[in-house]
């Protein structure tokens, strides 16, 4: 292994110190799948009373011991966000919104009780692994390379209470369509038996114990033949809130609407970024609440033009099946629709440099070679 320490944020941030990997896997060919291959670094830094965060390093991509007792494990006092980045027209490598996602980050980690981490430092710590694994970026059109920094409590004890260490780790991985039919719409299963996340919870933060708590309900719903769960509100399980890994749009009439954020909805930012391509066309989107009734009624009525789910990893899928109840929908004949493809092709555009980025939300990774 070779080691060198990175001084070109000196005085910004933290030294970075690089430790590169004797050996590189060989890459994998398209298509990726999602989340099946990582690539040959991972970033961390360490979290003390003492010192608080420090130690900001790339290491050769491997496993972390933990104390069998540490809270990530046995209270499940951890956090996530995901972010993607894209080779550009001109061969360079670009993230795409990652202040708003360490801001998410940030805000996950004060809702669970974890010293927040400085955006600068982070940042920079993304980006050189990012540069340090540039090979590992897709250039095919429909695939990414997709960022995860992660946070997890690392102190061994078993009382009950906020951990007093913890470890931030930041992996990357080549990623294609999330959904196993690529972007042909998904079956969704609208449930009122089971909830995600009540209010007053913890359904706004992107901690694991919501994705764990998830599992059962969509477990049931594929084994009914549906991709996701949509979940409704925890207190009248009417209110559409959002999909296990997206949230929902609805075009009624000609109108799109949205459910409004709240502590029970993960503010997703490839929501806020489709919410502002739409608001930048002229569109004018309702952010209010949508009763599971609603889309049936207008379904029978003619008036339901097109469903759709936003995320990370589902970048803009199309919604084809909705079941309710032993009842179900099928919208525009289960094919996609045009603002759903319009909105996906916008994106698409824009996070891959082929469209024009007036917000500024691409961020370029810096070259170290």
């Amino acid at each position: 292994m070779s080691t060198n320490i990175d001084n070109a944020d000196a005085g910004k941030t933290a030294p970075i110190e690089i430790i590169r990997s004797e050996t590189l896997a060989p890459l994998p060919q398209p298509p990726y799948g999602f989340g099946n291959h990582f690539s040959d670094h991972i970033a961390t830094m360490r979290y003390t009373e003492d010192t608080g965060w420090s130690e900001p390093r790339i290491v050769p991509f491997g496993e972390i011991p933990l104390h069998p007792s540490a809270a990530g494990f046995q209270y499940s006092q951890s956090i996530f966000d995901a972010f993607k980045a894209h080779v550009q027209p001109d061969g360079s490598l670009a993230m795409f919104r990652p202040e708003m996602h360490v801001a998410r980050l940030n805000r996950s980690a004060e809702r669970m009780c974890i010293p927040p981490v400085d955006p600068q430092m982070v940042m920079a710590l993304m980006q050189r692994l990012c540069d340090v694994d540039r090979r590992w970026a897709p250039s095919d059109p429909a695939s990414a390379l997709y960022i995860r920094p992660t946070i997890v409590a690392t102190e061994g004890f078993v009382t009950l209470r906020p951990s007093r260490e913890y470890l931030l780790v930041v992996f990357l991985s080549p990623v294609g369509d999330y959904f196993a039919q690529g972007s042909a719409p998904v079956r969704i299963l609208a449930s009122d038996e089971f909830v995600r996340a009540p209010s007053g919870g913890v359904g706004s933060a992107k901690t694991g114990g919501n994705y764990a708590a998830a599992m059962y309900a969509t477990r049931a719903a594929t084994d009914k033949g549906y991709s996701q769960i949509l979940w409704l509100d925890g207190v009248k399980r009417r209110y559409l809130e959002e999909v296990g890994s997206m949230n929902i749009f609805v075009r009624i009439g000609g109108r799109i609407r949205t459910p409004p954020l709240s502590d029970s909805i993960l503010a997703g930012v490839t929501r806020d970024t489709i919410l502002s391509i739409l608001r930048d066309s002229g569109e004018a989107v309702r952010e209010e609440p949508i009763a599971i009734d609603e889309l049936f009624e207008a379904q029978a009525a003619g008036t339901l033009d097109e469903v759709w789910g936003t995320g990370t990893a589902a970048i803009v899928s199309p919604v084809g099946v909705i079941g309710y109840r032993g009842d179900e929908i099928v919208i525009r004949n289960g094919e996609r629709g045009p603002t759903t493809e319009w909105l996906y092709s916008k994106l698409l555009g824009v996070q891959k440099g082929t469209d024009g980025d007036p917000q500024g939300w691409r961020v370029k990774v810096p070259n170290s070679d």
